[in-house]
């Protein structure tokens, strides 16, 4: 999961029923964290992006808040930014302690209507987000931004994965909700599912694809984090490498309808080389890795969702998949 890098916590809030279907997730590094962004697709919808480019002033984030709601969901940053400020997080700019402007990029996802229009994310989802962050295991699927989050016909969801790699932990966690499909209804794999071992046993056999009765907005968002010290513009570089991992889980990706978005964080616990040449063979390891890792958070994703809202998920056209888990669904 994204936080066995160390240093890097991850909380989620979100309302489900009554109405809602609809959340926030922040992933926090209150004592900041090298940050850059990768953004595709027509259709984003984001905050503070620009002072990632490797060109401007300031180096460090803070968090970075994914959250449902469209460009109304935004507004949970204010409250990720209540929190980071209250506990003296942030690029200081006075004498005093307090005197900070936390750093806090976001990302947000189409989930308009899964919920009662009117019902989104607003600050008070940013800092019950913080509030629940914690450095253990990180809750996937009908939580946070993922609360109503769709992939293709699907139910989509938060998903996070990490992988060690030489001597590096990398980490993701994807809010899976692509315009695109993530799995075969010829056989019923996922698309990336040669990207690691699920613990379960794939089907082999199509499946009913149901019919979504939704408007075609969608997005990907998520985060890669990793504990090596980085510039911004090798940061940039794990971002772009994130991204390819959200190709390889669904097909088509990037579209006019995604505005896909994700972010890269270095904490720096652990230089890279000193020798030049060496350097760029391991960043270029660590891309690798952001890549996979990335692609099998997209699957968590999707295995981990339920039915919302009258979505289906995964589990409930291959219930097979999941041999004594019971299938279970909200409704809003």
């Amino acid at each position: 999961m994204i936080t066995d890098v160390p240093g890097v916590l991850v909380g989620h809030y979100e309302r489900l029923g009554d109405g809602w279907a609809t959340g926030t997730t922040v992933v926090l590094v209150p004592e900041g964290a090298t940050g850059a962004v990768d953004q595709r697709g027509g259709a984003p919808g984001t905050r503070e992006t620009d002072v990632l480019e490797p060109e401007n002033l300031v180096q460090r984030a803070n968090a970075i808040c994914l959250s449902g709601g469209s460009a109304y969901g935004l507004a949970a940053a204010d409250g990720v930014m209540r929190w980071l400020g209250e506990r003296n997080h942030g690029v200081r700019v006075g004498v005093a302690a307090h005197e900070v402007v936390p750093i806090v990029p976001a990302a947000v996802i189409f989930d308009l209507p899964r919920s009662d229009w009117g019902n989104r994310p607003d600050a008070s989802f940013g800092y019950a987000a913080c509030e629940a962050a914690v450095a253990g295991p990180v809750a996937q699927g009908c939580v946070g931004a993922g609360a109503g989050a769709t992939v293709g016909s699907l139910k989509g969801g938060v998903g996070s994965a990490s992988e060690a790699v030489n001597g590096y932990t990398v980490g993701a966690l994807a809010v899976v909700n692509a315009a695109g499909e993530a799995v075969s209804y010829d056989t019923g794999r996922p698309f990336a599912a040669d990207h690691g071992d699920f613990g379960v046993v794939w089907p082999d056999r199509p499946g009913e694809k149901p019919t979504p009765d939704r408007t075609m907005l969608n997005t990907t968002i998520g985060v890669v984090a990793v504990d090596a010290a980085l510039s911004k513009a090798e940061c940039r570089r794990l971002a772009v490498a994130a991204q390819d991992g959200l190709a390889r889980a669904v097909r088509p990706a990037h579209t006019m309808f995604d505005g896909d978005t994700v972010f890269a964080l270095a904490t720096g616990e652990r230089e890279l080389p000193s020798d030049e040449g060496a350097r760029v063979v391991t960043l270029d390891a660590l891309c690798s890795a952001a890549a996979r890792v990335f692609a099998r958070a997209m699957v968590h994703g999707l295995l981990t969702a339920v039915e919302t809202a009258g979505v289906p998920a995964y589990r409930d056209v291959w219930p097979e998949v999941f041999p004594g888990g019971e299938s279970h669904s909200v409704d809003t």
